[in-house]
Parts: structure tokens; sequence; C-alpha cells
């Protein structure tokens, strides 16, 4: 990640196909979630400008190993946060930080009540080109919107606390598709500045991979489709053991559960299955929701 301030190269980089799987769930009639702004940030960028943006663009559709069965992932993985994020905000939860927030517009798309805030956190590069591509398109955020240029393998929890974040109250803190490319190091560090940020009520949602990847599962077709339209995604994901977060907040005295995306497949009737025929670069991956204890 050290050098990544845009969208062009590494891990910047995933926020456009991730973004250009959104555009393709979007124009599905049975799409789980919609998003308008998806489609302008792909080809806003030369790296992306040729990628699918509608699904009548993927020539093998849903069997396609990228922007068919990964792509279900994304879509169903964004459908399962928007309904996390809204549960605790309807409820009373005020603040809302996205950590590593990419080319998220959840500030731009969702139904927000009022009096929220919603902090992104994510690499200037990344932040500017975001801003750029929405307001060439007269965006308007529907909730208050406070960006914050940060390293998150870094310290960040001063940034964020001078933005106006306050420690005292309750939080919903999202890291989709973060944590996966974060070294162990960084990643214990980040799940303990959540835990030092979040008071009683706090709700946090992340996405790991269970362990590095196996030799057979870094055969999987989707990392090779993958590399072809010019991202390496196993050179990006530290090979370094990883940490068990969920444990560490579980001591922290957080309640926590773990779940595999297949779960929520069979919850919404749409998203990946499990791939028998392949080594499963999916099957490690694991969506993880903990919450602080009112006390």
């Amino acid at each position: 990640m050290a050098g990544d301030t845009g969208v062009e190269e590494g891990v910047g980089l995933t926020a456009l196909m991730v973004a250009a799987a959104w555009a393709i769930e979007t124009h599905r009639p049975d799409a789980l979630a919609r998003d308008v702004y998806a489609e302008h940030f792909v080809r806003a960028s030369p790296a992306s400008a040729d990628w699918p943006v509608r699904p009548q663009q993927v020539p093998d559709g849903d069997a396609d190993p990228l922007w068919g069965r990964l792509g279900r992932y994304f879509g169903l993985r964004t459908r399962v946060l928007d309904d996390f994020i809204l549960r605790h905000v309807r409820a009373g939860t005020r603040q809302v930080v996205l950590l590593g927030a990419g080319l998220d517009t959840r500030a731009y798309r969702l139904d927000w009540p009022s009096g929220c805030t919603v902090f992104e956190l994510d690499q200037e590069g990344v932040l500017a080109f975001k801003a750029k591509v929405l307001d060439g398109l007269g965006a308007v955020p529907t909730v208050e919107r406070v960006p914050i240029g940060a390293d998150l393998r870094l310290e960040w929890a001063g940034a964020l606390t001078r933005a106006g974040f306050d420690p005292a109250a309750p939080a919903v803190w999202l890291a989709e598709g973060l944590l996966l490319y974060l070294p162990h190091a960084a990643e214990r560090a980040l799940i303990e500045a959540v835990h030092g940020l979040s008071a009683a009520g706090s709700a946090l949602a992340y996405e790991i991979k269970l362990s590095p990847e196996s030799a057979a599962v870094r055969e999987s077709p989707i990392y090779a489709v993958a590399r072809r339209t010019g991202i390496d995604l196993l050179a990006m994901f530290p090979l370094e053991p990883r940490p068990d977060s969920a444990g560490d907040l579980t001591a922290r005295g957080w309640h926590t559960s773990v779940h595999t995306a297949f779960e929520f497949t069979c919850r919404h009737g749409r998203g990946p299955e499990p791939d028998p025929g392949w080594p499963d670069a999916i099957a490690a991956n694991r969506w993880v929701f903990a919450g602080r204890p009112r006390r």
C-alpha cells in the first residue's frame, strides 16, 4: 500500500473494481443495492474506462469469476452493511465512521435520519478523485459528510476527533474491504483505536480473511481474471498470519458474531454460492459484527 494515494494503482484500484461491481448490480432488475454514481467513477478513470458497468457488458454473465461471482459478493456485502448502518442510526446512533471509505456513496444514496454525521477516512487521493466525480455530477449528500484524508496504517484517531467525532457518544463503524489489505500490526492497532474511541452502545462491522490464501486458493479463477484487468489482488494481501480481531473485541467486552457471505446469500436469495469446482477464494472471507453493550 505504500505510496498509494489515488485510484490508479494498488489498493486504490480495488475501489474502482468494487465500483464496477456496484454499477453492474445497480442495473440488475433484482438488485440488492443500487448506486447510481458507481459507473461514473469507473468511466472517469483511464485505468477502468473500458470495464463493464452493465450486466449485458459481461460476456459470461453470472458465470464470469470476477464481474459475475465476485460482483455478486460485493453487491450482497453492500446490502448487508447498508442494513447494518441503517438499523443502528434508526435506533438513535448519530455518528457513522467509514474506515477506508473508498468510493462509498452511502452519504449520498441512503435515507438518513436527521442529525447524523458520516465521517469518511481514506487516502487523500482517493477522496479527491471521488469529490471531483461527484462534484461534476452536482451530487449533494443527504447527510452531513466529513471527508478526512488519512493513512489507516498509521495514527488516524486524532484527525477523526479534530474533525468533530465525539468519543463520548455511540458510533457505527464500518471497515468494508479494508482489513484484508492491512498488515497484522496495522489491523491490531486499528481495532484497538476503534475500541478506544467507542462509547457504550457503539457497533462495528468489518470483513476479514481467516488466514492467508493457500496455494490452491491462489489459483482461483477470480484472481486470474482480476490480473487481466490489471489488479493483482494476491500481491495486496499480507502473507503473515491474520490476527483474531473478533477474539480481541470479545475479550474487551464486545458482543461479536462471525458469518460467511453464503449465510446472507440464503437470507436474501441472491449472492455467491459455494463453488465446489474450484478452491474457493470467497470461502475464507468472514463478515464480523460487533457491539459494545450499553452500561
